[in-house]
């Protein structure tokens, strides 16, 4: 008996074996391709009727009618003389005559490439044959077969679906899984489909390298030591030419400048009545007639020094200023700083568990999601790549088994629960980080 058989399709076998016993000698066993109809056709020859003589036959498009016609009747007797003149009914009716083959059993797959004379022919053996004969078909048309009981084979649920691959793939995501569950909804109960399932394709080998190579740093040493060398023997031309650029240049003198010596001297005490004033002014006024004079060849140094005598300076009137505290304004809440923290991840063990709860392309959104649901210290961030963009994921927790962290999914807030979180492995969230460097 073939093993890994689901039970609805141990139910239709036996289904088709009922069919049989009602009276029913040619079943065609319907559906399209890939749900399994070869494997339940091996299946049902195996298992059921032990005491025929068996005869299968995988039909293909090369195939002709004349090689079916041997295949059957060479299963069926024992050393049949096949005459190629005939068709299967009357070689069959023959034989028969001359050795008794018993009960016999055909079982062909691929019905589709059958011509139409061999369907006649398979449809008159069923109704006439002069022996028990039991004649089951898988096909993809429909009414193929007039006189004959169709059977569709119908896609496997949910349930089968995992069922079958729990036979086949020993390590599969938890079902709480939003790409597993896609993949289920999608493969529609198809078993070619679910087998076709890769998981090395969800894995990756999380290898810590180095970064920059050891030449790399090497190279830049020597660049930096050449480009010192190169500023200490530069060093002096670099000042000379420095300091010529930004010398200031010396002014030419003025002609009717006084002479500092002369400033130096005591000066005569400040009038400060009107009549000083005026004086004052008609002694500046000839000055200035002297300068526009060019016949005029000296300055008259004391009647400027005169004039020059400093005037009495105001009272000082000082203000003293009361100074002024002024706090800076407290914030009322702490900025929210919630740093990517991959090494953390990395250090963690593969087998360990943690929530899911948000995953955005901005840090600073996953950093006040996290400060307004009051999840700290158990929140942490990691960030990868995916579809080209950088994304930026929050996890809660770090648990041993499944059981643990659904207990503690069930005690975060409603508002954490309404984005409906999931479980993720650690040795899947390395394979995101390591997404980083490709």
């Amino acid at each position: 008996m073939q093993s890994q058989i689901l039970p609805s399709r141990a139910a239709l076998v036996d289904r088709i074996a009922l069919q049989f016993e009602y009276g029913q000698n040619l079943i065609v066993l319907l559906g399209p391709s890939g749900l399994g109809k070869s494997y339940l056709l091996e299946t049902f020859i195996t298992d059921k009727y032990s005491d025929f003589n068996k005869s299968f036959v995988q039909l293909s498009a090369r195939m002709s009618d004349m090689q079916l016609m041997s295949e059957l009747l060479e299963q069926s007797f024992r050393s049949p003389l096949i005459d190629h003149n005939l068709s299967l009914s009357e070689n069959f009716y023959q034989l028969a005559k001359q050795q008794n083959c018993g009960p016999c059993l055909w079982v062909l797959d691929g019905g589709r490439h059958l011509s139409e004379e061999m369907v006649e022919e398979l449809t008159t053996l069923a109704k006439h044959s002069p022996t028990t004969l039991y004649v089951l078909l898988a096909s993809q048309s429909v009414g193929q077969f007039k006189s004959a009981v169709e059977i569709h084979l119908e896609a496997l649920s949910i349930v089968e679906s995992k069922q079958l691959m729990k036979r086949y793939f020993n390590d599969l995501p938890y079902d709480e899984d939003p790409v597993f569950q896609t993949f289920l909804r999608e493969a529609h109960g198809n078993p070619s489909l679910l087998l076709a399932w890769q998981p090395t394709q969800h894995t990756a080998k999380v290898v810590v390298t180095d970064k920059v190579s050891w030449r790399v740093h090497l190279i830049t040493l020597l660049v930096i030591i050449m480009l010192l060398i190169i500023g200490f023997l530069y060093k002096s031309d670099m000042t000379r030419w420095w300091h010529d650029f930004y010398q200031p240049q010396a002014e030419p003198p003025v002609v009717t400048a006084i002479a500092v010596d002369t400033l130096k001297q005591a000066a005569p005490a400040v009038a400060t009545d009107s009549s000083a004033v005026e004086r004052t002014e008609a002694q500046l006024e000839q000055v200035k007639q002297a300068d526009e004079n060019p016949t005029q060849k000296e300055n008259n140094v004391a009647a400027i020094l005169d004039s020059l005598a400093p005037a009495a300076e105001p009272e000082d009137v000082t203000t003293s200023l009361a100074d002024a505290v002024i706090e800076p304004e407290v914030s009322s809440e702490a900025d929210v700083i919630l740093p990517v923290d991959n090494r953390w991840y990395l250090q963690q063990p593969d087998s360990k568990l943690v929530i899911q709860l948000l995953a955005v392309t901005q840090q600073t959104i996953a950093e006040q999601y996290v400060f307004e649901q009051r999840l700290q210290p158990l929140a942490k961030v990691y960030q990868t790549r995916r579809n080209a963009k950088m994304w930026w994921v929050v996890t809660y927790g770090s648990y041993d088994n499944l059981n643990a962290a659904r207990e503690v999914l069930a005690s975060l807030p409603e508002a954490v629960r309404k984005n409906q979180p999931f479980y993720k492995k650690i040795s899947k969230i390395k394979q995101e980080i390591a997404l980083l460097d490709q």
